[in-house]
């Protein structure tokens, strides 16, 4: 990796994920300097930010070429699906993110799932909806427990779990006729409830070459024992045990490798982290859905515990270059629990004063998610307000130290599940 010089930085997005990449790019030696758009108020505290909506292509390069960027990390999925990677690209501006044509396997679950099937890698058995009444019909024969999903982005709650059939039916009429996901619902996916334990697997793809990173596991639920509405994510762990080497090399064989020669074979040389929702049946894996982006709240686990520095691997990728055979990591495990605002993921307030704590122990770490800095202080901002990290020998250790400090935050209404990591710490 010695044919890198220092390079300016350019961290695209405001959500605890681009915080955690700021944090770690910060650690380089490769960083001349790092900047986000439009950050947030962790982000501010540390970097300069820069108001550019994520959705603002044009200003995004703008704000790149002013800045003479050698590297944009694009943190969030929308301005991957609208081309940002390419419109840098054109710039000659390396940037770490698929192209729109790959960033398809997250903004729309109808090209994924067409995408599985054409490379037959093992995915739950679906059909794909525009309009309420075959979907209905497709309903009577396929019977809840079943899966709703809306096609298009949707901030990671698309998702429908219908165990009744009165709640696939809702659901459907919700999407498809009551607009209650605006465009992303206007075609829909229904799709077999499989069983067994979820894992994430992360990625970091140059055309075929890849790398993987520790699998971990993330909370979807908003309340306790994984009960409530769906989230973008109150909390993750890494590793899970679950994932055995056994289970780790049937995932690669399955699902990873035939997934970047099927996009090869499709035209697509796929740059950047692909992030594969894995199930572990009793059948073997299946792949529930692809991100093309580091996960949310997973990246607060994952980049703590990567010991070599990320930039060169980052920017080995985002020019399609050969990658380093594995990345060196610390032993251990990791965990981080969100913080939310009383009432997410529904309506809940913004604008409350946050207190943080004078000093952290070690291994700990708070990433801002849903934050402003004005005035010397930090105030809520979004529903996921802090995300609080620990990292020790053990989970449990690790555990330990984060909901020690998650007490000694205080912001209205905070509300947090205090069983992250039960699975892993019950088994």
């Amino acid at each position: 990796m010695s044919d890198f010089s220092r390079i300016n930085i350019l961290v695209v997005g405001s959500g605890g994920r681009e915080h955690a990449i700021v944090q770690k790019c910060l650690q380089s030696p490769l960083a001349a300097r790092v900047i986000a758009a439009p950050g947030n108020g962790g982000m501010a505290a540390e970097v300069d930010c820069y108001n550019v909506a994520v959705e603002d292509i044009p200003g995004m390069v703008d704000l790149a070429r002013e800045h003479s960027v050698g590297l944009v990390v694009v943190g969030p999925e929308v301005p991957l699906s609208l081309g940002l990677v390419d419109a840098l690209n054109e710039v000659g501006i390396p940037a770490y993110g698929p192209s729109q044509a790959g960033a398809q396997l997250e903004s729309s679950k109808s090209f994924c799932k067409e995408f599985f099937a054409r490379h037959s890698i093992p995915t739950a058995a679906y059909a794909t909806f525009t309009e309420v009444g075959p979907a209905l019909a497709y309903l009577e024969e396929h019977p809840a427990p079943i899966v709703i999903k809306a096609s298009g982005l949707a901030a990671g709650k698309g998702v429908i779990l219908a165990e009744t059939q009165e709640e696939a039916v809702a659901a459907v009429k919700d999407m498809l006729e009551g607009n209650a996901f605006g465009s992303s619902g206007s075609e829909i996916v229904i799709e077999e409830m499989l069983y067994g334990e979820e894992a994430s697997i992360h990625v970091i793809a140059s055309g075929e070459d890849f790398v993987c990173l520790p699998p971990s596991q993330d909370h979807k639920r908003a309340g306790e024992g994984d009960k409530g509405l769906n989230t973008g994510g109150m909390g993750a762990y890494t590793p899970t045990s679950k994932v055995t080497p056994a289970i780790q090399a049937e995932i690669e064989e399955k699902i990873i490798r035939p997934t970047l020669g099927g996009l090869k074979a499709d035209g697509i040389d796929y740059r950047g982290t692909l992030y594969a929702g894995i199930m572990i049946t009793e059948s073997g894996v299946k792949i529930l859905e692809y991100n093309v982006r580091f996960g949310d709240p997973e990246t607060q686990v994952l980049l703590p515990m990567i010991k070599a520095d990320l930039v060169p691997l980052l920017l080995a990728a985002a020019r399609g270059g050969p990658l380093a055979k594995s990345v060196e990591l610390y032993e251990g495990a990791a965990i981080v629990v969100v913080l939310a605002a009383g009432g997410y993921p529904a309506s809940y307030a913004k604008g409350d004063r946050i207190t943080l704590p004078q000093s952290l122990p070690p291994g700990a770490a708070i990433v801002h998610a849903g934050t402003c800095w004005a005035g010397g202080e930090f105030t809520t901002a979004g529903g996921r307000v802090l995300g609080v990290s620990g990292q020790a020998p053990t989970l449990g250790e690790a555990a330990a130290i984060a909901y020690s400090v998650c007490d000694q935050i205080e912001f209205r209404d905070k509300y947090l599940r205090r069983d992250i990591g039960y699975r892993e710490l019950n088994r």
